[in-house]
This record gives structure tokens, sequence and C-alpha cells, in this order.
């Protein structure tokens, strides 16, 4: 079955794909349009390409385990993709998953995480793609024992 990965925000979308079978994450574009409309387009387009059969949402789970006023914007944003695509939605704890995925590309880089490049990155959406793919590789690993 194959899977996508988000890790939604207000103006940026990361997205991650990958398969049951083979169990491994891969970021996809993310949906960084303006418009939210143009976002929703975006992730059914990479719904439609991937042949998508479920959806793995990033779930903002403080670090007490409560859940705060931005658990409630990922339920609702989670309600519309319910309501747009009929596809079921799994929820996975994503605390630390930007962090993780911003640290991976801070390592692969010559002088460390200097602003001007975390910006760059952040703008284009791919490092919320890369937390995608952590909280996507998360859930193989637990369901699926990856």
């Amino acid at each position: 079955m194959n899977f996508l990965a988000i890790d939604y925000g207000a103006r940026r979308i990361g997205l991650a794909h990958g398969d049951s079978e083979i169990g491994i994450a891969m970021p996809a574009p993310a949906a960084v349009e303006a418009d939210p409309e143009a976002r929703f387009l975006h992730i059914e387009n990479e719904i439609k390409m991937r042949r998508i059969g479920t959806l793995v949402v990033g779930y903002p789970v403080n670090m007490d385990g409560s859940h705060g006023y931005k658990t409630r914007e990922v339920d609702a944003f989670i309600e519309e993709l319910e309501k747009r695509f009929g596809l079921p939605v799994v929820r996975v704890d994503e605390t630390l998953s930007s962090y993780e995925a911003e640290s991976g590309m801070s390592a692969k880089r010559k002088g460390g995480r200097d602003a001007r490049s975390r910006q760059k990155h952040r703008a284009t959406g791919e490092i919320d793609s890369r937390a995608a793919a952590v909280i996507l590789q998360d859930y193989f690993n637990s369901t699926f024992g990856f």
C-alpha cells in the first residue's frame, strides 16, 4: 500500500511518500503555494500520481503529552483531508520531527547551520518534507517493523 505523509504548517505543507512493502520514506515536493486551495490541489495531485491509499499526518503533541492550540488546527486540517479525499488518516506523533530533519540537513553541509541556509530550505519546504519523511519512517518502523 502507498502512503503519503503530511507535516502540516499554515504556510507550508511538507510531504513524503513510501510504500509498506519497501518501508522507506522519501520526501516529495512540499505544498508551498500561497493560496490554501492551491496547497490542497498540490496534495490531491500527489495522491493521484502516487496512488496513495493512506495519509499519515504528523500530530503535534507537547513534550509532556498534552495537546495545545496547534493540535486543534491539525484536527481541522485532518477533517478537511478526510472530506476531500475520503482516505484513511493515521495520526503520528511529530515531536521533534522538524528538528531531526533540520539536524540531518545541517550535518551534511560544511560549515554547519547558518541562518541564510536554514531560511532558504524553509522557504522551499525542503525541511517540511524531510520532517514528513521522518514521520512516515517512524510510522513504518513502528507499524511494519522496518
